[in-house]
């Protein structure tokens, strides 16, 4: 069997394994990236595309069961109240992502010593400050300066305007007194606002370094290890072939429902319940942030389908702990653009709203462009009984098992969510909507993947240190949102990078420490 030799192999090419290749390639070390997907051009999903709503729904759908690529790998979430949407290839969950790239906040690294809550991370938001704000420059962040919700925040482009849509709704927000601030946005608003994915950002970067590999439909089956140290992965080829490859380093940064499963299902005599997983964590505290959707419908054109669907405006007016709430935690507001016209017209037939004949497009547009959709995202506390385990009667088209997913909404999600949907209605109904729908949790939206391999400071709590690393193989180091202590109530992406970069720097800083033995 053909075996090749790495410092470093990273497993996932998306977010977080792009991002630390990056950094690590500015040393003088070995590296290759392998992801089990292949490489998409820009062209094949765009919305400059006249197809690219049906793509949408077919190839490029965000849950992977309908999608049925020989790149995923079966999920079964019949005993979830959410269902997981993840992409595999390069440039992961970033080809199909919204752009809306806030930061979490400094409450979010110490729930327990605010709210007595879940857990403090080992680490806090100055640590990772320097790094979120390389990342806002690299990806080409829009934003507005002075935003009260956060730090002073730099490297920000102008901010997208908002538009009709956008100015109605922060008008309302402002006779509230709430707050509300435009997005944070990875958005190339001179590509027809399309989302700057990682491989329109970090890939350029790295792509013809000569220090740097990337493997495309190269699916990892094994991690081989001894009882002290991770010796190399065990994968199939682009061809077909089975192949090793050696290292002095292994990189894991395949997503919260990936990281786990790959890393259970190397199991071997040193590790009989999966590697890494002295602590019995690998897997458990399934974090989702469960979502809420309510939407007005207003009697003007509102060009709501103008500009990026994802970003618009936001509001952290509720996304702390408070008493008179009788919960703990919040939930953020993401105010979305209105829907493209094909995924709005077989919304609104689904609701029979509108049918299709001979008074189709009057009353079509009775809806779109006059529509104010609001996400709820709730942030998702850390529990045991949330969890993913191995599917062995499900496998994947290499004979791996598949993931079978264990989520239930807790009282604290449900209040969160309720009283978040009636935040939204008032605020709805102050910008003057004449029809309000709404419903929580939304089924199709578990794209936010947290906690599975969860960071802490000690061995017999938490799966890897401050730094990524395990505790049980010290050249095991986990990147990506499974480290994730606690969800916040943001979507995750720019804090999956900052943490990349912090913790790839600490590799190259560090790199006798974790090859030593």
């Amino acid at each position: 069997m053909q075996q090749d030799f790495f410092d470093v192999v990273i497993v996932g090419a998306g977010a977080s394994g792009m991002t630390a290749a990056w950094r690590l390639s500015k040393s003088n070390l070995k590296i290759t990236i392998l992801d089990q997907g292949k490489k998409y051009e820009d062209y094949e999903y765009h919305k400059k595309n006249i197809d690219w709503e049906i793509k949408k729904l077919n190839e490029f759908n965000l849950n992977p069961n309908f999608r049925n690529s020989n790149y995923d790998y079966p999920i079964d979430c019949s005993n979830s109240d959410i269902e997981i949407s993840n992409f595999n290839g390069i440039g992961g969950s970033t080809i199909l992502y919204s752009g809306h790239f806030p930061r979490f906040h400094p409450s979010d690294f110490k729930v327990r010593s605010l709210d007595k809550v879940a857990y403090d991370w080992p680490l806090n938001y100055y640590d990772l400050e320097k790094y979120y704000e390389i990342n806002d420059k690299i990806t080409g962040i829009h934003g507005l300066k002075g935003d009260p919700a956060y730090p002073k925040i730099k490297n920000l482009k102008k901010p997208i305007a908002p538009g009709i849509m956008g100015n109605k709704i922060a008008t309302a927000f402002k006779k509230l007194n709430w707050h509300c601030w435009p997005s944070y946005s990875a958005i190339n608003v001179d590509n027809n606002f399309s989302v700057r994915t990682v491989n329109q950002t970090y890939l350029p970067l790295i792509k013809n370094k000569k220090n740097i590999k990337i493997q495309e439909k190269s699916r990892v089956i094994k991690i081989l290890s001894d009882n002290k140290k991770v010796k190399g992965i065990l994968y199939i080829d682009k061809n077909g072939k089975k192949k090793k490859i050696q290292c002095k380093i292994l990189i894991l940064a395949c997503n919260g429902i990936g990281t786990p499963r790959l890393l259970l299902s190397s199991k071997n005599k040193y590790f009989k319940n999966g590697l890494a997983n002295s602590s019995g964590l690998v897997g458990k505290n399934l974090m989702l942030h469960p979502l809420g959707y309510v939407e007005g419908i207003f009697n003007d054109n509102l060009n709501s389908d103008f500009g990026p669907e994802g970003c618009c405006v936001y509001s952290h007016q509720f996304y702390e702990t408070s008493l008179k709430n009788g919960y703990k935690r919040g939930f953020t507001f993401q105010v979305l653009r209105g829907s493209p016209p094909l995924e709005n017209a077989l919304y609104l037939n689904k609701l029979r709203k509108i049918k299709f004949g001979n008074s189709f497009f009057k009353n079509f547009f009775n809806y779109y462009n006059r529509i104010i959709p609001i996400a709820i995202i709730t942030e998702d506390l850390p529990m045991k009984s949330n969890y993913i385990s191995l599917d062995y009667k499900n496998k994947d088209n290499s004979g791996l098992p598949g993931v079978r997913v264990n989520y239930k909404l807790d009282k604290n999600n449900k209040m969160i969510l309720k009283n978040g949907i009636q935040k939204a209605k008032k605020l709805l109904n102050t910008a003057g909507a004449k029809q309000i729908n709404a419903f929580a949790p939304v089924r199709y939206t578990g794209w936010h993947l947290m906690g599975t391999t969860k960071m802490g400071n000690k061995k017999s709590s938490s799966v890897v240190n401050k730094f990524g690393q395990t505790h049980d193989l010290k050249n095991l180091v986990i990147i990506d949102s499974s480290i994730f202590v606690t969800s916040s109530a943001v979507n995750p992406v720019s804090t999956i990078q900052a943490l990349s970069l912090m913790i790839a720097e600490n590799i190259v800083k560090n790199f006798k420490d974790y090859d030593q033995e």
